[in-house]
């Protein structure tokens, strides 16, 4: 039987006919703030923007093979492996039939369209993703059609697993560290089984969907009750029985988690200092090095980029989280006497670097008191306290309601 890392290496070597290896970079101001010699794997340079088409490649390619007759795939995705299903479509000039919950943003659908062209015809189905996944696999049953799974696929392991073959041969060996976003696994499945022990591994989940952490401390994989979709390209609510199969031996040390708000100050670093763009599962493994600081020091560790498919509308969003993470946005609900200059005193409470980013009154009717929603910039973090210590003797009632989930919902 053929090992894996042979499998992975013609994987990576048939690749070659349909786009160049990504590159890795090494960062210079990574490296510098973290003392340890910091390689970006750029996933997000490739032709669709992440690694996805890597594992769409190889099972397209190995289904062919096969079963040359195989006349149609089908897949459920709202992003990245859409988007690389519909490119290997076009490019071995077979139909795709690519599943789409409702809600996904258009510039998504309108992507995996382009990279499919006449090949692929996109199907919008379900407000939820299980419904779309459902929907797929019902028309594969009824119509026919090679089903693509995202990750939870030996062929697609492989394919994602070329990733660790261009870094060994990139670095001319292993490195000492690669830190990798996880997800439904894939990724940091194949890699691991490519580099086995001649490395170490941090892989980075986002807060809101942590499944490999919840799999690695029940022994299996299990379900998570709730996910946020934020870092939606590593959004999983259960890890895949073949991904932690290959997984589930690591020390539960190994598996990171990044909370989303932090992960926000990431992604505008990476824009704004070193002009990367990247979605926010993308870059889970560059926030990670925050935690990981007196792990890498000194060291040679890879940082895999797995995508840059991020809608420029999510910009808004994006900076509230990182504000809102540094310290230095805050909201309140304020109670504000209603009395003429009851608002040029509070004014007076705040410093010269310090401003008002939002103000909303939320009870309009009140006679005596008004309660009010107040944004507040600070020049520096620590301005709060002495603003919060300033309301308080001038008697203004008030609460931070900046981390409560239920109110920021509606109000903010």
């Amino acid at each position: 039987m053929t090992d894996f890392r042979t499998l992975a290496r013609t994987a990576e070597a048939a690749m070659r006919d349909v786009f160049e290896p990504t590159p890795l970079q090494r960062n210079e101001h990574l490296s510098e703030r973290f003392g340890a010699d910091i390689f970006l794997k750029r996933e997000d340079l490739t032709p669709v923007r992440s690694y996805k088409l890597r594992g769409a490649f190889n099972a397209m390619r190995k289904v062919m093979e096969e079963h040359p007759g195989t006349a149609s795939f089908v897949c459920a995705s709202a992003g990245n492996h859409a988007q690389g299903v519909a490119f290997m479509c076009r490019h071995f000039g077979v139909k795709g039939m690519v599943f789409m919950p409702v809600t996904t943003p258009q510039q998504k659908i309108m992507k995996t369209k382009s990279f499919g062209g006449e090949f692929v015809t996109v199907e919008l189905t379900g407000d939820y993703f299980d419904d779309t996944l459902a929907a797929a696999i019902a028309h594969c049953e009824a119509e026919g059609g090679h089903f693509l799974s995202p990750f939870d696929d030996t062929d697609v392991i492989e394919g994602q697993a070329s990733v660790g073959v261009e870094i060994e041969r990139q670095l001319g060996s292993a490195p000492d560290l690669i830190v990798m976003p996880v997800g439904g696994g894939g990724l940091s499945s194949g890699v691991r089984s490519y580099l086995g022990n001649s490395c170490d591994y941090a892989l980075v989940e986002p807060e809101g969907g942590a499944c490999l952490g919840a799999a690695l401390q029940a022994g299996r994989p299990v379900r998570l009750n709730h996910v946020l979709t934020f870092a939606d390209g590593a959004a999983v609510a259960q890890i895949g029985e073949r991904t932690f199969e290959r997984l589930s031996d690591l020390d539960p040390a190994c598996a990171l988690t990044v909370n989303e708000d932090r992960l926000c100050t990431t992604i505008l670093e990476m824009l704004n200092v070193e002009g990367i763009v990247l979605e926010p599962a993308g870059a889970l493994a560059v926030d990670a090095l925050k935690d990981l600081r007196e792990h890498v020091s000194g060291k040679r560790v890879v940082c895999v980029t797995s995508g840059g498919n991020f809608d420029f509308e999510r910009l808004p969003e994006v900076r509230e989280r990182a504000l809102r993470s540094s310290g230095i946005k805050k909201y309140y609900i304020l109670r504000m006497p209603q009395r003429p200059g009851a608002l040029r005193d509070f004014l007076n409470i705040l410093g010269p670097r310090d401003d008002i980013s939002r103000f909303e009154y939320l009870k309009k009717s009140a006679r005596n008191f008004g309660s009010v929603l107040i944004g507040i910039e600070a020049g520096d973090p620590g301005n709060f306290a002495q603003i919060e210590t300033k309301m308080q003797t001038a008697g203004f009632a008030f609460r931070d309601i900046t981390n409560d989930e239920v109110l920021a919902e509606f109000l903010i």
